[in-house]
């Protein structure tokens, strides 16, 4: 599954002539290009699909939309490591089971991601 993810834009650098940024999904750091989003800076929320950021996102509807990614196993399965999941799908991996959640191992292992209490 390819899913456009909120993320927060955490470093802002030029590469190659190109802004390119650090954006935290939730505990899952990447480099996204902000060539659609130039105008955009560290603390913002965009939404962010293929590596690239295409939209500014407020702060509330980022974090909604991420803790329910996370509560589907979406960011898990986009983000996760391939290898420990499949490991754990097949029963080899250390700490197979399932979490007090419901969820595989692998899910669990995503950090939580919290609403600030005004966004509730």
């Amino acid at each position: 599954m390819c899913l456009a993810v909120p993320g927060k834009v955490v470093g802002i650098e030029e590469r190659d002539g190109t802004r390119m940024a650090k954006v935290d999904f939730g505990g899952a750091v990447k480099d996204v290009c902000l060539a659609y989003l130039p105008d955009i800076e560290i603390g913002d929320y965009a939404i962010v699909h293929v590596g690239f950021a295409l939209q500014r996102l407020d702060e509330a509807a980022a974090l909604a939309t991420l803790e329910l990614f996370a509560r589907i196993g979406a960011l898990e399965e986009e983000f996760g490591d391939p290898w420990s999941r499949a490991a754990a799908e097949a029963g080899t991996a250390p700490g197979t089971g399932t979490a007090p959640d419901g969820a595989t191992a692998p899910h669990a292992t995503m950090p939580p991601v919290t609403m600030p209490e005004e966004a509730r």
